[in-house]
């Protein structure tokens, strides 16, 4: 098992992003914004600079955090967007020896009929494509088909081949689970349970659910604080044997959803991500769960 996180939460300049990753002792970036833009969309001149200041440092991008069919993004809309991201993204990875790549199935739809098969073609390509490379796509649970429920993920993993996942530990925590009647909000641990056997990452995040208290909004806490069962998967994947990266998404300083999070700070992001990353590591000690340095 290895450390990483989205160190675009610490800042949006690469040179920070390294600088908090080796405070933290890893050696690893889970890539995703950099100066605002997410990887596939900088330009040309942008991303070579970003490659020169990797290069050297000692830190590693491990795995990219695609837009490819996230939240912000229709089924229905034209498959050209799609594709053009992953012509841009697969060459990139390429260059910075990322080997997973996550996606989604497209954001929800505000009507009965999800358009199901539509997905899960687009998703058998997207996955082709990037295993074609020998890339590795991992669907997130969030705020799209396959986040709608555990039952919904497996529907999808079935469906297409060759796709793992990347499990997100507070992403259930504000998503309803549309497999129940009554739509109650998710349970990060019995998702968990659902899809234990396919997870090849874990996004480690910690929110409380949306109630009158906090404005109907759900709230981000540190790991362990608060209903993602943080610990107790943590210990389930060390007694499994679990080899992958485990990537912290603080969401305390900077929220890619919809801007309706309840967490909003003037405080240092950087100082928020490296506070965040200590705490991971102190629930990783406390049950004896021994990370290595990534190994790129």
């Amino acid at each position: 098992m290895y450390l990483t996180g989205i160190a675009d939460e610490a800042s949006q300049k690469i040179e920070e992003q390294i600088r908090a990753t080796k405070e933290l002792g890893w050696n690893a970036i889970e890539s995703r914004f950099i100066d605002g833009k997410n990887i596939h969309d900088l330009e040309e001149d942008h991303f070579e600079r970003v490659c020169e200041v990797l290069e050297g440092s000692g830190v590693f991008v491990n795995a990219f955090g695609s837009a490819i069919g996230n939240w912000g993004k229709d089924v229905r809309d034209d498959f050209s967007i799609t594709e053009n991201e992953i012509a841009r993204a697969i060459p990139r990875m390429k260059r910075l020896g990322a080997k997973f790549v996550r996606i989604m199935s497209y954001k929800v739809l505000e009507q009965e009929d999800q358009l199901v098969e539509e997905r899960i073609m687009r998703l058998r390509l997207i996955v082709d494509a990037f295993m074609s490379e020998g890339i590795t796509s991992l669907h997130e649970n969030c705020m799209n088909y396959g986040g709608m429920s555990g039952q919904h993920t497996m529907e999808l993993l079935e469906a297409v081949p060759g796709m793992r996942l990347v499990y997100d530990t507070g992403n259930p925590a504000f998503n309803r689970d549309r497999s129940k009647e009554g739509l109650p909000w998710q349970d990060s641990w019995d998702f968990y349970q659902q899809v234990k056997d396919h997870i090849a990452y874990v996004h480690v995040k910690d929110c409380n659910n949306p109630s009158p208290e906090n404005n109907n909004r759900e709230t981000y806490v540190y790991p362990g604080e608060g209903q993602g069962y943080v610990r107790e998967i943590m210990c389930d994947l060390k007694d499994r044997g679990f080899e992958g990266g485990i990537s912290i998404e603080p969401h305390l300083a900077a929220v890619f959803h919809q801007g309706d999070s309840q967490n909003q700070t003037e405080e240092d992001p950087k100082d928020i991500y490296l506070r965040y990353g200590r705490k991971l590591i102190e629930i990783l000690d406390s049950i004896g769960f021994v990370s290595t340095p990534y190994q790129p």
